[in-house]
């Protein structure tokens, strides 16, 4: 079985200077961001979570502190 090298000969590669470095102009130009390539999301609000859900977690985060105070101090 023969193992040939994938790696390019720099000595024969076109377009390169010497020591392999790449001239300007031989690659291409930098790919354009992947931020505008999915759907438009419109579905999503962006103003952040609304007052009563806020202040549910708030009663219940509260309400569970309290509890556990209750509970060490009766321990």
């Amino acid at each position: 079985m023969t193992f040939a090298n994938p790696d390019p000969d720099p000595e024969r590669t076109p377009g390169l200077e010497p020591g392999g470095g790449v001239p300007p102009g031989e690659t291409p130009p930098g790919e354009d961001s992947t931020a505008g390539a999915g759907p438009r999301e419109t579905y999503n609000p962006t103003r952040g979570w609304a007052k009563g859900p806020l202040l549910a977690i708030g009663v219940l985060v509260v309400v569970f502190a309290l509890t556990v105070i209750v509970w060490a101090a009766l321990v």
